[in-house]
């Protein structure tokens, strides 16, 4: 017979240190409070709303009906007294709704329409004009809510299966967060509240709705929400700063010269450092809950190491993450500002004196200021982490000696 000799302590109870996770139960609590107190102090009222908010009316005798294209053809009359060539189709639609629902009209699309792949068989929405010799249609819209529900539903379905339990809380989590953003923040904006205070009492109160539905009540769910809500302090601080420091207005396209003639107290270099605050959430979700996880796996496969070591190994996990998360940012805003990026071809200018125009150094602030705020996020909350949890109090389980035959 011989001896086989086990030298992998077995994996204890992770310890926490009283101080350090009374401290931090300490921390969340002031924040959770002032977060709170900001949210009921700056949320609009329902005639505040009504005040601010002036519905737009289109012109007198123009009303919105829905339709199905029986057929498309190529080209129509417009363009053709034009004498452009510019895409352009004629869509035969039979009108469902209004006065004179049954008929078949011809709708002209022009250019993005035309080349949207409108076919036989789509639902659209016309405007119909009146006028003097008779209605005039125009294409308004197509409708796209059965695409749009049906991958939201496999959206969810993905979530479950794959994620289960942990997949439904954050589901519910995301819709609490989607009504703090529909419900408060952006009303709040449009009534004049003050851009920082609406975004960071109503980013804190989503990370604590988010963290601890979808990752449930502890100490190490703490860890990564004090870490988040810290890295959002470092991105707000720096958004602030650079905004100012590159003179930026918060006026990057046609989008916000429309919201101005609407929301005339806007302060739209405010609602600039309110998107980047509101961008780098996610992300900053996912690196402080990952690095809080990673530290208390250490310590409970290692609960001989000092809190030094721990915080060691947790950044060589963490460095890892960064290098990847990096790329998610980076990317994902190039995806949103393809449009821009491609702008850049079709200049005389050098590409360096681009970025002084508002479009293109507007997005280079947004993306450094998420990422900095994100990588920033990793040694805070490691930190955090490390120092919460402390070494094992209970000895390690010696080596044992097993008979094998």
């Amino acid at each position: 017979m011989g001896h086989g000799h086990s030298h992998i302590p077995s994996r204890g109870k992770v310890e926490v240190g009283t101080r350090a996770r009374n401290g931090l139960i300490a921390f969340l609590v002031v924040v959770g409070v002032v977060a709170v107190a900001g949210l009921i102090w700056l949320w609009p009222s329902q005639g505040e709303m009504a005040q601010a908010i002036v519905p737009v009316y289109d012109a007198p005798g123009v009303t919105y009906e829905h339709g199905t294209i029986a057929s498309v053809e190529p080209g129509c009359e417009m363009m053709q007294d034009s004498g452009s060539e510019a895409p352009c189709q004629t869509a035969n639609v039979e009108i469902a709704t209004g006065e004179d629902a049954g008929e078949v009209v011809a709708v002209e699309l022009l250019g993005p329409q035309a080349q949207a792949g409108l076919r036989a068989g789509d639902s659209i929405e016309v405007a119909r004009i009146a006028t003097e010799n008779g209605p005039i249609y125009s294409y308004s819209g197509t409708d796209r809510l059965p695409v749009l529900i049906t991958l939201a539903v496999l959206f969810v379905i993905c979530v479950v299966a794959v994620a289960r339990w942990k997949g439904l809380f954050a589901l519910i989590g995301l819709g609490v967060a989607a009504y703090v953003l529909m419900g408060f923040m952006l009303p709040a904006l449009i009534v004049g509240r003050p851009g920082m205070p609406v975004a960071l009492a109503g980013s804190t109160v989503i990370m604590f709705v988010v963290l601890y539905v979808a990752h449930g009540i502890s100490v190490r769910t703490s860890t990564a929400l004090a870490g988040t809500l810290l890295g959002l302090a470092v991105t707000t601080g720096l958004g602030m700063v650079a905004v100012r420091a590159a003179r930026l207005s918060g006026f990057a396209d046609e989008a916000e010269y429309d919201l101005s003639q609407l929301v005339g107290g806007l302060n739209f270099q405010e609602l600039l450092m309110v998107g980047i605050i509101i961008g780098g959430l996610g992300v900053l979700n996912d690196v402080t809950i990952t690095q809080s996880s990673a530290v208390w796996e250490l310590r409970g496969a290692a609960p001989e190491w000092t809190r030094r070591k721990v915080f060691a190994a947790g950044m060589r996990i963490g460095r890892d993450h960064i290098a990847s998360t990096i790329y998610t940012i980076v990317f994902a805003y190039a995806g949103s500002a393809l449009a821009i990026l491609l702008l850049l071809y079709f200049t005389n200018r050098d590409t360096l004196a681009l970025f002084g125009v508002e479009m293109f150094a507007g997005e280079v602030v947004r993306t450094l200021a998420s990422a900095i705020g994100l990588v920033l996020s990793v040694p805070i909350t490691t930190g955090i982490a490390a120092l919460t949890v402390g070494p094992a109090k209970e000895p390690i389980v010696t080596p044992h000696h097993a008979a094998i035959d």
